[in-house]
């Protein structure tokens, strides 16, 4: 909190003391490096979610930052006229929604990871079977979502019966 008031008095000053107008020499390498950047963490998002790994949240939250700013940036450094037009499309319609997307990847992650896992557990301690395994799958023992080798217990650490 005390590092956000301190940034006060510094948003103050630059908003004082920034040129209007700057030419930077480096502009295209940094507006290409910016979406490399961007490319790579909705690669990295995407991939996180189709593994359902526990880094989605941070791929999530770091990629939808970067879709954000570049929503804004894209619209406040655009010559006016047509290409201010064009950046607020892409912001609209793409870059934002994207970010949304991403935001909600890294805040529901979790949610799904839990009702996934509460769902193989019921259907591990699903009264229908002999066993308490579900009878869907080729029935190897590889289709066990939470193997056990000669263990009785299960993943929250309870008795179970054993087929012995």
């Amino acid at each position: 909190m005390i590092c956000s008031l301190m940034l006060l008095p510094w948003i103050a000053v630059l908003g004082t003391t920034l040129p209007q107008r700057q030419l930077s020499q480096h502009y295209r390498l940094a507006w290409t490096g910016y979406d490399v950047l961007l490319a790579l963490g909705l690669a990295c998002t995407a991939v996180a979610a189709l593994r359902r790994s526990r880094l989605l949240p941070i791929a999530g939250s770091a990629t939808g930052a970067l879709l954000v700013a570049d929503a804004w940036f894209d619209v406040l450094t655009s010559p006016a006229g047509r290409h201010t037009a064009e950046a607020v499309a892409m912001s609209v319609l793409a870059e934002l929604p994207l970010a949304f997307v991403c935001f909600w990847l890294a805040v529901h992650s979790q949610d799904v990871a839990e009702r996934r896992l509460l769902l193989l557990l019921k259907r591990r301690h699903d009264p229908a079977t002999a066993d308490g395994r579900a009878t869907s799958g080729s029935g190897d023992k590889d289709d066990d979502p939470f193997p056990t080798g000669g263990d009785t217990t299960d993943a929250r650490g309870c008795a179970r019966q054993t087929g012995a």
